[in-house]
């Protein structure tokens, strides 16, 4: 393609605005295989796993799909170790890949039960797909209180990885669980809540599937309301100067930067009065990440050059109104395939540390991905991030065949420098000692995972070491 045509197709494309910067749908490499019957299935049979983005890997002993909390029991009992539990396969980190078991409770969705009063709960099974979640609930006049920007992930995924969405005054999803069922590894059955067993409960809301598998959960939710989202352009500077205004100011608020153009896209959601305006929608995000990879493989070379064609393709005056249910707004899917780290610093550090990852991938003429950045409130499960601890959330991508190398070792440092806890499903390289640092609650959560896993049956390669230690004394 020459330079001509290049820009010609830039131009044909306007730059469309940076809305999100993709990721998951269709096709889900972590998805199960059709497993016939509940039992585990013998070894020469059982395919091979991988997550979403192919980073991680395994050629398990066998797959099992129980079909209610009985057959789990018997499970967790006699199937070969180590036994981790699957989802949608959105994590990067190698929390799911065994040489042993891999159980999913996809089989146990749905919505157990709902009530309005005297606050709206809803119980539902902990295989329920997020996006499901959200239909089961609207159906009823209910809605989560926040979502996560991607809700292809199964309700006990999500919560067990911490995973959260945006807002200075919403927390992470796990912290809206009241209550939840757990299925030890040796075939104790628990119910769980701030009052009973409330150890276990404090641990398991956010558990790294190292507890057993949770089954059930009655999570705190609302009546279901319209948000009204508007999207707009702001140059970095100021951008980075507003951050805590906006998100002060707005009931979620989160922006996308976008490397080597000088401009970031806000996001904010607040409440609307009136009724929902639902109008065909055609996301613009994957031109936006398509333009921002042509602009990099033409210009990369010359970054004083890339942002000087940037700006002037980027038209800043593009601006996004819509008014619909919320779930319709708060998550998205994103075909494009990327691998990604996430760091969660306390909140002071938020505007900082974005500032210092965004020059430190500038400095990288191979960086196209926008950074995402959020805001958490805190909450007190244990192994939680954002455990009593206000943070802003910093998200940095990479596609999925490109090295991603400097994710883990450059961003991750910038990270370590601003206090950041990892995001349990995002690429990192914490050591144990770190994260018995970082998390003031981590012994404890070692304490209730021996107890109730006291072989370490639930231990995979990369969880062992973490572990290992305080299972061998």
């Amino acid at each position: 393609m020459s330079r001509r045509q290049f820009l010609q197709s830039m131009t044909a494309s306007g730059m469309a605005l940076a809305l999100r910067p993709v990721a998951a749908a269709a096709p889900q490499p972590g998805a199960i295989p059709p497993v016939p019957t509940a039992a585990a299935v013998p070894a020469a049979v059982p395919a091979a796993w991988r997550n979403w983005s192919g980073i991680a890997q395994c050629q398990p002993t066998a797959w099992a799909v129980p079909r209610s909390e009985e057959e789990l029991v018997t499970l967790l009992r006699q199937s070969p170790a180590p036994l981790r539990a699957v989802g949608a396969g959105h994590s990067f980190t190698a929390l799911v890949p065994t040489e042993g078991t891999l159980l999913s409770i996809d089989a146990l969705s749905g919505l157990s039960a709902h009530a309005a009063q005297p606050a709206p709960t809803a119980t539902l099974q902990a295989g329920t797909r997020l996006a499901t979640v959200s239909r089961l609930l609207d159906g009823v006049g209910l809605a989560l209180r926040n979502a996560p920007d991607i809700d292809a992930q199964t309700l006990a995924g999500a919560l067990a990885t911490a995973t959260h969405g945006t807002g200075a005054d919403l927390p992470a999803l796990h912290a809206d669980v009241q209550s939840l069922r757990l299925v030890a590894p040796t075939g104790q059955i628990l119910s769980c809540s701030a009052q009973d067993n409330a150890e276990v409960f404090h641990a398991a809301r956010v558990s790294l599937g190292a507890l057993g598998v949770v089954t059930e959960m009655t999570l705190r939710v609302r009546p279901r309301h319209v948000l009204q989202r508007r999207v707009w352009l702001m140059p970095v500077d100021s951008l980075l100067r507003d951050l805590d205004t906006l998100a002060r100011k707005h009931r979620q608020f989160e922006c996308y930067l976008l490397p080597h153009t000088g401009y970031g896209a806000v996001i904010v959601h607040d409440e609307h009065p009136g009724p929902p305006q639902p109008v065909p929608h055609v996301s613009a995000d994957e031109d936006v990440l398509r333009d921002l990879r042509r602009l990099r493989d033409w210009l990369g070379y010359a970054p004083s050059l890339r942002r000087w064609v940037a700006q002037r393709l980027i038209d800043p005056a593009q601006t996004e109104q819509r008014t619909d249910w919320s779930y319709r707004l708060l998550s998205t899917q994103r075909p494009t395939r990327f691998n990604e780290t996430e760091g969660h610093v306390p909140r002071a550090n938020g505007p900082a540390c974005l500032r210092a990852v965004l020059d430190y991938l500038e400095q990288r003429n191979d960086v196209y991905f926008p950074v995402e950045f959020r805001y958490v409130a805190q909450d007190d499960a244990w192994l939680s991030p954002f455990y009593e601890r206000d943070s802003c959330s910093i998200a940095v991508h990479a596609a999925h065949d490109e090295p991603w190398d400097y994710l883990v070792k450059d961003v991750g440092a910038l990270f370590r420098r601003h206090g950041a806890r990892p995001h349990w499903g995002k690429l990192h390289d914490r050591s144990a000692q770190e994260l018995r640092t970082l998390y003031p609650r981590w012994n404890d959560f070692d304490r209730v995972r021996r107890h109730l896993d006291p072989q370490g049956r639930m231990l995979n390669a990369y969880l062992r070491p973490w572990f290992e230690r305080s299972n061998a004394s």
